[in-house]
């Protein structure tokens, strides 16, 4: 079961970005914070650092998405960051993204790649995820360096692996 305080925050942080009429950039936005989190532990740890107080935390948010990020998402961070809840903000807005996705029937597919996705590779990604799982997807980007070439999708639980380095290691298996 999910965590209620995880919920909480994301149902709260989608419920502002709807209201502000902003919720595809403000979702945006988050999820790429979110991964800048995930991806330097550093700035975690000292956004969730107790010891330094809140307002220089706060500043923190502020230097690094000042005129990068919507008003929105910047004040909804500082505010998450304020309550004390910056280790858990990746899971709130991994929780916000599946909320927002659920609201248009669609399941979140997060898609590793070594670059990003054009829009159009992203429209037939969704297409052929659609024909092979069945689900209707919205396609969220990770730029992974560790991705030779191909992609890695995750749908919930399920992994699809179409990544150069897969495919590398199946015909080196399939010489032995």
């Amino acid at each position: 079961m999910a965590d209620p305080t995880v919920s909480g925050y994301a149902d709260a942080l989608f419920a502002v970005a709807v209201a502000e009429g902003d919720l595809a950039t403000v979702e945006d936005e988050l999820f790429r914070f979110a991964q800048a989190l995930r991806s330097d532990g550093e700035l975690c740890s000292t956004l969730a650092d107790q010891s330094v107080p809140v307002s220089r935390r706060q500043q923190v948010v502020e230097d690094l998405l000042g005129g990068k990020a919507s008003a929105t998402t910047t004040a909804l961070i500082s505010m998450v960051v304020g309550a004390g809840r910056a280790a858990e903000l990746p899971a709130i807005v991994d929780a916000l993204v599946e909320r927002s996705a659920a609201s248009r029937n669609k399941a979140v597919a997060t898609v590793r790649s070594a670059v990003d996705l054009t829009a159009d590779q992203r429209d037939r990604l969704a297409a052929a995820i659609n024909t092979r799982t069945g689900k209707a997807v919205e396609i969220k980007v990770v730029i992974d360096p560790t991705v030779l070439g191909g992609v890695v999708t995750e749908i919930g639980d399920d992994i699809i692996d179409g990544s150069v380095r897969r495919r590398l290691n199946q015909l080196r298996e399939s010489f032995r």
